[in-house]
């Protein structure tokens, strides 16, 4: 009992139903966990080729009669791209066509005896040798002339000339460099560990430093299927359209794929208490405890984290004033407000 008031002191409340000392719950704000897209996005510096590229080259010795085509010409396939001297073939294709033309002759006369009973079968079988001879000796002579007659192997745009009528030109010697770049392809490097998240087909945005602030759409067409055991990255092959041809072989360009497309739980990155490489989240339940819950993380996106296992869209957890909660502690909800608007008590359950 008090000496100055004579009241008992045992028992006195500061509010109603809260004893003086009582230590009050603390605010805090929470959310549901909600669902966003996510994709695992990876980054990689690729090299431009073009979809097809030859060096026309001569498989032989000789002087270049006609070059018929322009710097950067476009050709189309099979179109004469330059001819070489071939005046001696052409003589001799002449003299073995002769000579096919002579062994025919004398095969069909052998053959009109035979039914006369004049002709012996060693003598048709020897005149269907000399024929098949004659016929392989213009076959030969015209692969020869072939051979001087530079053809462009597909449809494409020829590299500048490098060669002049009158310049003999040894075998190996590039006469022009043909290309179809109408698409890309870009190589790229992608790291072992991301290789399980792509697949041909998956879409890439690409850029390069030559158009500042563009940006160039294409699929994932093939995945190298060997990685290279240095840097432990396979090598990817995506197509880009190219129909303006802005984009030209050889250059660098910027890489970046969207893989693994995915709706998944996701909570702000205040919600995540660390402990060493663990993370935890407070879990609200009906009589507003928190339950200290661990949680494995993905990507992180926009200030959102990608929660893989340990909570479920939905569930409450406190997402700001985690450092005044402990586990199992009882506390004041208050409901996470949205832009502009300010955050309101919720009703106890």
């Amino acid at each position: 009992m008090s000496e100055r008031s004579g009241r008992p002191t045992a028992g006195r409340t500061r509010g109603p139903g809260r004893p003086e000392g009582a230590a009050r719950a603390p605010s805090v704000v929470v959310d549901e966990v909600r669902t966003m897209r996510l994709v695992d996005r990876i980054e990689a510096v690729g090299t431009a080729y073009a979809n097809e590229q030859a060096n026309l080259t001569s498989t032989v010795t000789e002087r270049i009669a006609r070059v018929n085509f322009a710097d950067g010409a476009f050709v189309p396939k099979g179109a004469v791209i330059a001819e070489l001297v071939r005046s001696e073939q052409g003589a001799q294709l002449a003299q073995f066509e002769a000579r096919l033309r002579e062994a025919e002759a004398q095969l069909e006369r052998l053959l009109a005896l035979q039914k006369q009973g004049f002709a012996t079968r060693a003598q048709i079988e020897t005149a269907q040798t000399q024929v098949d001879v004659a016929r392989g000796q213009v076959a030969a002579a015209g692969s020869q002339i072939g051979d001087r007659v530079i053809r462009a192997p597909f449809a494409g745009w020829l590299s500048l000339r490098r060669v002049s009528p009158g310049v003999v030109v040894n075998a190996g010697t590039t006469i022009a460099t043909i290309v179809d770049y109408a698409r890309i392809k870009l190589d790229f490097p992608v790291p072992e560990t991301f290789l399980s998240t792509i697949r041909p087909g998956d879409p890439i945005v690409a850029s390069a430093a030559a158009f500042p602030g563009q940006t160039f759409a294409g699929t994932i067409n093939t995945i190298d299927p060997l990685v290279d055991p240095v840097t432990r990255a396979a090598t990817v092959r995506a197509i880009i359209p190219n129909r303006n041809l802005r984009l030209r072989p050889g250059m660098l360009m910027t890489v970046e794929v969207e893989a693994a497309p995915r709706i998944a739980p996701v909570v702000p990155d205040l919600a995540l208490v660390g402990q060493g490489a663990r993370n935890f989240v407070y879990l609200l339940a009906e009589d507003n405890s928190v339950q200290r819950t661990e949680v494995q993380t993905g990507v992180r996106r926009d200030g959102q984290v990608e929660i893989r296992e340990g909570l479920s869209p939905g569930q409450r957890i406190v997402v700001e004033g985690t450092v005044k909660v402990r586990d199992g502690m009882v506390v004041q909800p208050v409901a996470s407000s949205r832009p502009g608007e300010p955050p309101a008590p919720e009703k106890a359950a």
